[in-house]
């Protein structure tokens, strides 16, 4: 009998990439995908629903039509700022969202994987463990970490998978990444301007994609980290971008987090110790160098 998987946001980057590697596997698993609007994934084999998802009546009568095992959450309001000008929007989604979910799946005993953030955290350390002490600077931060409580209180089977700067490409995106404006400005030539005094490690989109199969296969429950093995700052993450498609170095120009004015404050000095991940999910992330060279292959 196949596993019944719905993965909401599946329009977005993750989501789609979810639906690519589960669809590789047709015979184990059956994919749902929920999302308001068409379906800009470019597949049709897969079983798509137009849904808003924030409509609570909505999603509880969908979701218990199918009887997932397994619900993979990738919608989130993740634009920081924006999540500082529309807090009412933000929450909707990533709090009030999460708690509709855990309820579903304690009614229909589903397992909810659930994605959330460096951005929990203040910056002041870096290389955070799945149990250090969160502190988050932004409202952005707050919502994914009230997120986070909702399952912790939960009776529910839960895996929250932590991640950092995710970047990949896939049909039809509504929004960029640091890597494609990186790429993409480069190739333009045009001079671009990019901070020196924040650090994280990077996510490949089919790392994290990958990072939530293994969480299903292996019933993985708790919190897990998943990034790249290397802490870069943010303008040498542009470098390596520019080395690795052989674009102009010079372009780049090195600021301070301090010029830029943001609404809503971001955290030094992140990045993750990925030794549970290692451990428990036998799951290796590779660095952001390894990893850029893996995308570049693919896309070209």
């Amino acid at each position: 009998m196949k596993t019944k998987i719905i993965i909401t946001g599946s329009n977005g980057l993750l989501g789609q990439n979810l639906i690519d590697l589960f669809q590789k596997d047709k015979t184990r698993y059956e994919i749902f995908g929920f999302t308001r609007g068409e379906n800009r994934s470019g597949r049709a084999d897969f079983e798509y629903h137009n849904i808003d998802i924030t409509n609570k009546q909505l999603l509880v009568e969908k979701t218990k039509q199918i009887n997932p095992k397994f619900i993979i959450n990738t919608a989130a309001m993740t634009n920081v700022d924006a999540c500082e000008n529309d807090k009412i929007g933000c929450y909707d989604l990533n709090v009030s969202f999460v708690q509709y979910l855990a309820a579903i799946c304690s009614e229909i005993n589903a397992h909810l994987i659930h994605i959330s953030t460096d951005f929990i955290f203040d910056g002041k350390k870096g290389n955070y463990t799945e149990d250090a002490v969160p502190n988050p600077l932004s409202y952005y931060g707050e919502t994914k970490l009230l997120s986070e409580a909702v399952l912790q209180k939960s009776t529910i089977n839960y895996t929250i998978l932590r991640t950092i700067l995710v970047y990949g490409l896939v049909n039809d995106m509504s929004r960029s990444n640091i890597v494609l404006w990186v790429k993409e400005s480069l190739e333009k030539k045009k001079e671009i301007t990019i901070v020196n005094d924040q650090f994280r490690t990077p996510t490949y989109v089919e790392d994290l994609a990958l990072a939530c199969k293994i969480s299903i296969d292996k019933k993985a429950t708790g919190i897990f980290n998943i990034s790249s093995n290397q802490l870069l700052s943010v303008y040498e993450i542009a470098q390596e971008i520019a080395e690795v498609f052989q674009l102009d170095k010079t372009l780049i120009k090195p600021i301070s987090t301090g010029t830029l004015n943001q609404t809503a404050a971001r955290p030094p000095k992140t990045g993750f110790d990925l030794t549970k991940t290692n451990r428990e999910l036998k799951f290796y992330p590779k660095s952001f160098k390894e990893d850029l060279q893996r995308f570049k292959d693919k896309i070209i």
